[in-house]
């Protein structure tokens, strides 16, 4: 998301995107992909010093959550190679923006919400 003004998420939206930066290696991920440009998941992999599944499964919830894209392309050794880069985006997190969110919380988040909390 870009542009002069941050918009507002819902509350379904911010949801999504704080449980998906709330966690040291996504936001490691979101840096490494802002500092060294696109990549894919073996080489972000090593350069992060986490395994390909584990780096798969988050790179899976930041892409759910809108803040990273991947696009699978062919090498030129005809293997399918998965790339993932970061998806502009500019959130202002303030009482007032979380108040509109909270009012457009989903009765189906609300209750996912309820069980993660147990």
């Amino acid at each position: 998301m870009t542009g002069g003004t941050a918009p507002h998420p819902t509350g379904d939206e911010l949801l999504r995107i704080l449980a998906a930066l709330g966690n040291p290696h996504r936001l490691r991920i979101v840096a490494a992909l802002t500092e060294g440009g696109r990549n894919y998941v073996s080489r972000l992999a090593r350069e992060l010093g986490i395994g390909r599944p584990l780096l798969h499964m988050h790179l899976q919830r930041l892409e759910a959550a809108g803040l990273v894209a991947g696009s699978l392309e062919q090498a030129a050794d005809g293997k399918a190679v998965k790339y993932f880069e970061v998806t502009p985006f500019a959130f202002a997190l303030t009482p007032e923006a979380v108040a509109q969110a909270a009012a457009t919380i989903t009765q189906e988040e609300k209750e996912t919400v309820k069980e993660t909390a147990k």
